[in-house]
């Protein structure tokens, strides 16, 4: 148990909340005395000793049950149950629901509907299955509990079963049901909705925390965490990347160094030479050469989500690496508002500083991300730090909750910047797909403003990306 208490304790620094060592031992003496037999009083316990603020108590209460236990799945109710349904109105609800699953597909999202209109109660092991099927592996941090079950959502398309219901409805209405019926199943179906979301969040962080516990057992070669993609490394995979890190960066900044010294001289301008040439009737001749700028001026924007965590730091990690291959760098992170990271990176070395802005600037909401505020804020207060010889990098996914955006912002910068490169750390194929968290995506408006659009979802397409970089 005191393993257990100790990668709890671990869940909750990751997720922003602050303990101290002293704090751990005062929770582990308190539970030699609380004992663990009864959950609530065992909770209590947990809860005095490492919960200080109140905004960590969601943090605390989200994490509990993925550690110590989930709670029962919430509880289904049958649509058309209370009462307003005839025995024949029953009938032929059923016999509709039957013709309709009958060809619906995937098959998980024809569970799903079945359980919702009819309040049959997956039983946890039912919805292990469920997931099972999707094939998607769970990482090992529980910190990413909200973002893995809206890639488990998505994929199983629990967003279709509004759809379904609504047709399913429009059918019944047809066949003549009243209104206060069909009110009465609509209410009931999404009251199952809502709940067998939220056991699919439960069984979704349960597996995580299973994964989690089995780390080090195999450990892949580094060779292999290369071509991982950034969402599946445990943390103890993303720590061992960190070496391999710093030496890509150094082999980076030799293939960067020897660019230098054979651009020095620029490359042969036919037309300089010509015009220079023409007194001397073409013998002898005065070579010219355009000049080339090889260092670049860089303005990192980083999305700070919890999703895009271990990719941030690995980009900031690269590019503060190469500080002697560039000219300046200026780094923001946004969420809701942008913050600027420069700060740390200006006093501090640059793990250090790295270490800093993850505990200092992260978002203390679900949902918060909004690039177009971010935008414009940056617009308005920090334009200034690009010119025509900067690179502007954007790393996120594009993905803004439904907000604003602000492309006209967007424009702005790209006017004034040499270059706009974006990294997305999502799958191509996922660009522009709706996603229960975040909804639509706003990554194909911005991609026709970017001179160049990059999938980074490992350290080998990330430190592809950054090598292009330098070879113009």
């Amino acid at each position: 148990m005191d393993k257990r208490i100790i990668d709890f304790i671990a869940g909750l620094r990751a997720a922003g909340v602050r303990i101290s060592v002293a704090e751990s031992a005062d929770a582990l003496r308190a539970i030699e005395q609380a004992g663990i037999r009864q959950r609530d009083f065992f909770r209590a316990a947990l809860q005095a000793t490492l919960v200080k603020e109140t905004r960590d108590f969601e943090a605390f209460q989200r994490l509990f049950p993925l550690y110590f236990g989930n709670d029962a799945p919430p509880p289904l109710q049958q649509p058309g149950s209370g009462g307003q349904l005839s025995e024949e109105e029953q009938q032929r609800f059923l016999e509709a629901l039957r013709q309709m699953l009958a060809s619906m597909t995937p098959q998980q999202l024809a569970e799903l509907f079945r359980s919702m209109m009819t309040g049959q109660q997956f039983s946890n092991q039912q919805m292990r299955d469920l997931l099972n099927q999707l094939g998607q592996p769970m990482m090992g941090n529980p910190n990413y509990q909200e973002w893995m079950t809206r890639r488990a959502l998505r994929d199983m398309q629990f967003n279709k079963l509004a759809q379904q219901l609504r047709e399913l409805l429009e059918q019944l209405r047809a066949q003549g049901f009243s209104e206060e019926s069909l009110q009465e199943i609509e209410q009931a179906a999404r009251e199952n909705m809502q709940a067998l979301q939220q056991q699919v969040g439960q069984q979704v962080g349960q597996q995580m925390i299973e994964q989690g516990q089995g780390e080090g057992r195999a450990q892949p070669r580094v060779e292999d965490l290369m071509d991982t993609p950034f969402e599946r490394l445990s943390q103890n995979e993303a720590e061992d990347l960190r070496a391999e890190v710093a030496k890509l960066a150094a082999r980076l900044r030799s293939r960067m160094a020897l660019r230098q010294r054979r651009g020095k001289t620029g490359t042969l301008d036919a037309k300089a030479t010509i015009r220079t040439n023409q007194r001397f009737g073409g013998v002898p001749m005065i070579v010219r050469h355009r000049k080339r700028h090889l260092k670049p001026r860089l303005v990192i924007l980083c999305d700070r989500s919890r999703s895009t965590e271990t990719v941030v730091s690995f980009l900031l990690q690269l590019i503060y690496a190469l500080a002697d291959q560039v000219s300046r760098t200026r780094s923001y992170a946004y969420i809701d508002h942008l913050h600027d990271m420069s700060i740390y990176f200006a006093e501090s070395r640059p793990q250090e500083a790295i270490r800093q802005v993850m505990e200092n600037i992260y978002p203390t909401r679900s949902y918060s991300t909004d690039l177009g505020v971010c935008l414009g804020e940056f617009v308005q207060n920090h334009s200034g730090t690009v010119d025509h010889r900067t690179t502007v990098i954007v790393l996120g996914d594009g993905r803004n909750n439904e907000n604003d955006p602000n492309v006209a912002a967007f424009d702005q910068i790209k006017r004034r910047a040499r270059r706009v490169i974006w990294f997305n750390p999502e799958p191509r194929h996922m660009w522009g797909v709706y996603d229960p968290g975040s909804l639509s995506s706003d990554m194909f408006t911005y991609a026709p403003l970017c001179d160049a659009v990059h999938e980074v979802c490992n350290l080998r397409q990330l430190a592809d990306a950054v090598d292009r970089l330098f070879t113009r």
